[in-house]
């Protein structure tokens, strides 16, 4: 568990009183809490032991994220259209409403109002920039949506932290700290907070865990440090534990814990702030861990309950519903039998190509990495009990991870081996054997990954300093295992230099994907200085067809 106070590293980095305060700094801290949750998602499953032991917090809370990034991607792709810039209340609302209509789960939920609240005081009071004092109003308003959105707060979890947090900046703010000292307070009161649930909860001491909705929000409240002062810091895992095992039931049917609730209800609702009234006063006698969130006409509800359809009819009875979830909160059985695979492809030919061996194509757009829900319904798609996802990429890696968790909760036996090119995953491709067994085929697919190098050729979209050395916009970027490692101004040279590299400790394939940008001459010459420069090396070119990246290269 992260319940260490921090250090504040990097005391030079320190900013002024107030800070100017973008829009790209808000899509930033989303996106690092995004990454940041997509890296610990795993293990803050592990830690769900309240209210529900049910191993989903971290995933929840992820696509709660995600779907606040989702919205506020989608501001700064209207503005680019209309050649204008996203304005922080634009962005700051769009975030929020993102994360109320993706929240998944109880934690999911809280933390969509925990953004809310921030998203407020940044559109309110953020014109004149990041003041110590604008992140403590920020925080405190965290702080009181997430305590208003819950029916029966509970202490020793997520609602303690964010308190102690909003505490902190205050008391920071009275003190005459600066802005990057409020958050380190906010921060390492956070982490005290965190470390302080495992004894406020009976449920918690028992299993020797902090909060799992905690440790969610301390990796945000991190983020945000990180994202202000532009120092990552190094910080300790999330420590897990082993999941708490599924109830069982008769001929592997699941059962639900006796006396507990045995479905999660989660819808949107049309109506007025009286009514919600009169919906949360009906649905408090049905169950428990009720949390109703949102604005003047569209909120958010989120309930654990006997009867499903019952909470269903209260909610019909007040307004229209829209995005109606119901979950049994035990184990799904899995479907029969059969093997599927998914792969993220960037092009229409790697896409054709991958379909052709039976796997299931799910495109990434250009800068854009597919979302859980794409992945989670290529899944789906395959009509398979056990299902293989090869990300292609590093950046659709957490995201694939929490698409298998999901997906796991429906029943599917799900592994993601880390291809993090297309060109590793069509290596897993080509040993993939449906008749072995599924641990068997994983692993030989996860060698086939592991023994296939990767490079990637792109342009410089503006100047930058990179660990291969100043590059200007326009230069040709070659990267070899995720790291820029060439420059220079013609691709076919860097392309070489790139394939020069990677067999300098050996190989014998050469796989060259063709973008769509590369004429077939090009590939030739290619192709040409490769047979030149290693004899007896098979170059295999495949017309993938993708954007943004000329030549992608791997050597097996």
């Amino acid at each position: 568990m992260a319940s260490s106070r921090p250090s504040p590293e990097a005391r030079h980095h320190r900013s002024p009183r107030a800070a100017p305060l973008h829009a790209a700094a808000i899509r930033a801290w989303a996106e690092a809490s995004l990454a940041a949750i997509g890296q610990e998602r795993a293990a803050i499953d592990a830690l769900n032991v309240f209210p529900v032991p049910d191993g989903d917090t971290g995933t929840n809370m992820f696509l709660t994220v995600e779907s606040a990034c989702a919205a506020i991607e989608e501001v700064f792709d209207a503005a680019e259209a209309a050649a204008a810039r996203p304005t922080v209340s634009d962005v700051s609302a769009a975030m929020a409403r993102g994360a109320m209509l993706g929240a998944r789960g109880n934690s999911g939920v809280i933390l969509a109002q925990i953004i809310r609240g921030v998203s407020g005081v940044l559109d309110a009071e953020g014109s004149a920039g990041l003041t110590g004092a604008v992140v403590a109003h920020a925080l405190r308003a965290a702080s009181d949506n997430a305590y208003a959105a819950v029916s029966r707060p509970v202490e020793g979890t997520i609602l303690t932290v964010a308190r102690a947090a909003a505490d902190a900046s205050e008391a920071a703010v009275d003190e005459g700290s600066d802005l990057v000292e409020v958050i380190e307070s906010a921060v390492a009161a956070a982490h005290e907070a965190l470390a302080l649930t495992i004894e406020q909860l009976p449920a918690l001491r028992d299993a020797g865990v902090v909060d799992a909705g905690g440790q969610g929000l301390v990796v945000v409240y991190d983020a945000l440090l990180d994202v202000v002062t532009g120092v990552r810091r190094s910080r300790p895992g999330v420590t897990a534990r082993t999941k708490l095992p599924a109830p069982h039931g008769v001929h592997g049917a699941p059962i639900a814990l006796e006396g507990e609730p045995s479905y999660e209800v989660m819808y949107l609702i049309t109506a007025s702030a009286a009514q919600m009234t009169t919906l949360r006063s009906a649905l408090e006698s049905m169950g428990d861990s009720l949390m109703v969130t949102g604005d003047d006409t569209l909120w958010n509800v989120h309930v654990h309950v006997h009867d499903a359809g019952a909470a269903i009819e209260a909610g019909l009875a007040v307004g229209p519903l829209e995005r109606i979830r119901v979950t049994y909160l035990a184990a799904a059985t899995a479907p029969t039998a059969g093997r599927g695979l998914v792969v993220v492809t960037h092009g229409p030919g790697t896409a054709t190509l991958v379909t052709e061996q039976g796997a299931v194509a799910v495109a990434a757009r250009p800068r854009r990495r597919p979302s859980t829900a794409e992945l989670l319904e290529g899944m789906r798609a395959t009509y398979a009990a056990e299902v293989v996802v090869l990300p292609s990429d590093s950046d659709s890696l957490a995201v694939a991870e929490a698409a298998a968790e999901q997906a796991r909760g429906e029943g599917l036996r799900v592994s993601v081996i880390p291809a993090r090119s297309i060109v590793q995953s069509l290596a897993a491709l080509a040993v993939h054997d449906p008749s072995a067994r599924f641990d068997d085929d994983v692993i030989a697919m996860t060698r086939a990954v592991a023994a296939t190098r990767y490079a990637a050729v792109t342009i410089a979209s503006r100047a930058a300093l990179t660990s291969a050395g100043p590059c200007r916009e326009g230069d040709v970027l070659g990267l070899a295992d995720g790291d820029i490692v060439e420059i220079g101004t013609d691709i076919l040279e860097v392309s070489a230099a790139l394939a020069d590299r990677l067999l300098s400790s050996g190989g014998e394939l050469v796989s060259v994907v063709r973008g769509c940008d590369l004429t077939q001459a090009e590939v030739d010459d290619l192709d040409d200085r490769v047979q030149r420069g290693h004899p007896g090396v098979d170059v295999v070119v495949i017309d993938g067809g993708q954007p943004l990246w000329p030549v992608i290269i791997g050597v097996e």
